[in-house]
């Protein structure tokens, strides 16, 4: 889901003989999507050429769209393969929130999210019961292991996606690259995903707003429903509004359930997470969506690194909203 971003760059006044900071963007397109980045410093210290080499590597790595990648010799591979610095931390933690969520997030899911057709090959069609069966034989976070950075699968047909957590390590990546080039406030932004750190030059803290589905609204489809006001940490978001297709009558959405191997098929339509960064957000958005409103909302109220926007459709089919308590505090 998109986040729209409503910072208001305003160079601070030089009330005092210290150097101003001044804004700096940098905007490209990448993973699919675009991304920004904008940092207040003195000067400019972060070129686009940089960012690109970063987001390379990253794709090199963690892209199923690349044959080349690590991750695509992965699934094409018998047994498994060396993995680099990349994969290996989001494996780590996509099987950390999967043990976490009993499964919900797994990113074992790939043939099933191949056969439902938004893999990165087109699909034939529709799977019947008895393929969807036969798949599922291939899914599960257990049939993986990663081992002194050797990621082993149990069986060839398993295959990963980390589509669901890559936009939010690639987020951090981005984020600690300006910390270690000395910059102390900034917004990087990646297909939504967020992470900020800081103040804009006028005091204020960063600004975000949140969209969302309005209910018979040609006009405005997806308007803002909420605005986070924020000093440091992430926020993701993960919905299935947007990411569809009909199939006569009914909805097949991109979110597929690791356990029955069908479209998630609940009173959900988004989630948003705040998190201290953006992989662990990221990972968290997708499993929540999956467990359905009530349990996804006690989950984060038992985890106290996370909260948790929730827009959900009414068994009258109308829409509403709900958040933790600690998201209200930054809603305004």
């Amino acid at each position: 889901m998109r986040f729209l971003l409503l910072c208001l760059f305003i160079p601070l006044l030089a009330l005092t003989k210290q150097p101003e900071l001044k804004p700096f963007h940098i905007r490209g397109f990448a993973q699919g999507t675009t991304y920004q980045i904008t940092y207040y410093a003195k000067d400019s210290s972060i070129s686009k050429e940089q960012v690109t080499y970063l987001l390379a590597q990253i794709d090199s790595s963690l892209s199923i769209y690349k044959p080349y990648s690590l991750i695509s010799q992965f699934n094409r591979s018998a047994s498994g393969l060396q993995t680099d610095r990349h994969l290996q931390k989001v494996v780590k933690k996509a099987q950390q929130v999967s043990k976490k969520t009993g499964g919900a997030f797994d990113i074992t899911v790939q043939p099933l999210v191949q056969a439902w057709g938004f893999g990165a090959a087109p699909a034939s069609g529709l799977p019947d019961s008895a393929a969807i069966q036969a798949l599922l034989q291939c899914v599960g976070a257990h049939k993986i292991r990663l081992q002194k950075g050797h990621l082993q699968k149990a069986v060839p047909c398993v295959l990963i996606d980390v589509d669901g957590i890559a936009q939010g390590y690639t987020v951090d990546v981005l984020a600690n690259f300006l910390e270690k080039k000395g910059i102390r406030n900034y917004l990087v932004e990646l297909g939504g995903e967020i992470r900020v750190k800081g103040r804009k030059p006028d005091g204020k803290p960063m600004s975000i707003g949140i969209e969302g589905p309005a209910a018979n609204n040609p006009n405005d489809p997806y308007p803002i429903q909420k605005i986070v006001r924020m000093e440091t940490g992430a926020i993701t978001s993960s919905g299935n509004y947007r990411k569809f297709y009909q199939s006569g009558s009914r909805k097949i959405t991109h979110l597929i359930d690791p356990k029955t191997g069908y479209p998630l098929d609940n009173e959900l339509i988004s989630v948003t997470v705040l998190a201290g960064d953006a992989m662990t957000a990221d990972a968290y958005d997708n499993a929540l969506m999956g467990m359905g409103l009530k349990k996804a909302f006690d989950f984060v109220n038992r985890h106290k690194k996370l909260e948790a926007y929730f827009i959900y459709r009414k068994t009258d089919g109308s829409v509403a909203d709900t958040a933790t308590a600690g998201f209200t505090k930054l809603m305004k």
